[in-house]
């Protein structure tokens, strides 16, 4: 018999070999002299400017980035929190222009000059927002993930009760707004505590704003 007859297995081997050889000519890709210098369809960055904090910066980003993605990945500002990123759950919730808004649904670019205000700016760790304060003297919080952005919403709420913008659970729109326990959790319905610390919140919030809870 010939040293050179085939067999069953021999065809395998060889079949798997120049299947692999195939496969590393097709991977190979072209040589960086033929590489294009920039993908099909790629987009051009454009110039921002976010004043956060009181600290301007000056940012090279994609169009399509969301205030809430520039300060996390490109300022290292972690304590807004990316949660539902569809503007349901209020844990991105920052202040801008003293007014709240939430992070994931505002494109970095149209916040362009405007003065937006994180967890980060609100106090620092010898002297805290009021607000801080409150959260945790009433321990308004468990696993915590939401609360930079209950802290944020609430003041900017507080801000809209001295305004005197109503709600839809203010009783009386020709006299002053009376911050009750209903006004609150209508006003923080937007911002959802997975753990349920809705009680103690209401509690710090109305000690927040001078009140109690009892």
């Amino acid at each position: 018999m010939s040293d050179h007859h085939l067999t069953r297995r021999g065809i395998l081997g060889s079949g798997i070999a120049l299947t692999a050889l195939q496969k590393t000519a097709v991977y190979a890709g072209p040589s960086s002299e033929t590489a294009p210098s920039s993908a099909p369809g790629a987009v051009e960055k454009v110039d921002v400017r976010l004043t956060v904090n009181g600290i301007g910066h000056q940012l090279k980003l994609d169009p399509r980035t969301t205030l809430l993605d520039a300060l996390r990945e490109h300022l290292d500002l972690t304590g807004t929190k990316k949660g539902c990123d569809h503007g349901q759950c209020g844990a991105c919730t920052v202040l801008m222009d003293g007014e709240r808004r939430n992070a994931c649904l505002n494109l970095a670019l149209a916040c362009d000059d405007r003065e937006i205000t994180t967890i980060e700016g609100l106090g620092t760790a010898e002297q805290l927002h009021p607000v801080q304060a409150a959260f945790i003297k009433h321990d308004g919080f468990q696993c915590g993930y939401c609360t930079p952005g209950q802290i944020c919403s609430t003041v900017g709420m507080l801000n809209e009760i001295e305004r005197g913008i109503p709600s839809a659970a203010s009783a009386d729109l020709r006299t002053a707004i009376e911050l009750t326990e209903s006004e609150v959790r209508e006003r923080m319905s937007g911002n959802i505590c997975r753990c349920a610390a809705y009680p103690n919140i209401a509690a710090a919030i109305l000690e927040a704003a001078g009140k109690t809870s009892g």
